[in-house]
């Protein structure tokens, strides 16, 4: 079973991006479940979701505590939150943000991980670019699809375009590709 957790806001579509997540995974022919953790419900509070992907039955239903794979949505909840907890040795992140984990603050805390898999992603930049709106979570998708290679980037677009009307569906499909190009353009570079 692959575990993942995603960090984010109120409004920054953290809930949509598990379900989307999920229904990619479904479209691939696995199980999946998705389910969100809220404090606050309001715009701009802390919210966490969690999706699971396995081939076959999840019988757990419990907040996912050690996740293979972190989707951080705003990079403000890292000094806030402890978004890196239970976090396996062998596990992703990818951050949205322009800068890397050093200027972030947070080179020490991911020294400890595998450097191919740690990635920060301009997100909000890319979203406002497709969407003109700051909502990165399909961006982030598909980057995950690319350094994770949990979910293929066509499921990807397939649940956006279940999800979404047609012009709104091909706007957020555009920006996961773009993300989703842009990963795959970065572990080449952290790999050479």
């Amino acid at each position: 079973m692959f575990q993942v957790r995603i960090h984010g806001r109120g409004g920054q579509g953290v809930v949509t991006a598990a379900e989307l997540l999920s229904v990619a995974a479904f479209a691939e022919g696995r199980t999946a479940q998705a389910f969100p953790s809220f404090g606050s419900e309001r715009t701009g509070a802390p919210v966490v979701a969690f999706c699971r992907i396995a081939d076959g039955p999840i019988r757990t239903r419990e907040p996912i505590a050690e996740p293979d794979a972190l989707i951080v949505q705003d990079a403000t909840l890292l000094h806030q939150v402890d978004v890196f907890g239970g976090l396996r040795p062998g596990g992703y992140i990818l951050l949205n943000s322009p800068r890397t984990f050093d200027e972030l603050g947070i080179g020490d805390l991911t020294a400890r991980f595998r450097h191919e898999r740690l990635l920060t992603v301009p997100a909000t930049e890319i979203a406002l670019r497709h969407l003109g709106r700051p909502i990165p979570n399909a961006v982030l998708l598909g980057g995950f699809s690319a350094v994770s290679g949990v979910v293929s980037l066509p499921s990807i677009a397939a649940a956006l375009r279940e999800r979404f009307p047609e012009r709104l569906a091909e706007q957020n499909v555009a920006a996961a590709t773009e993300a989703h190009d842009w990963v795959e353009a970065e572990m080449r570079e952290l790999t050479t």
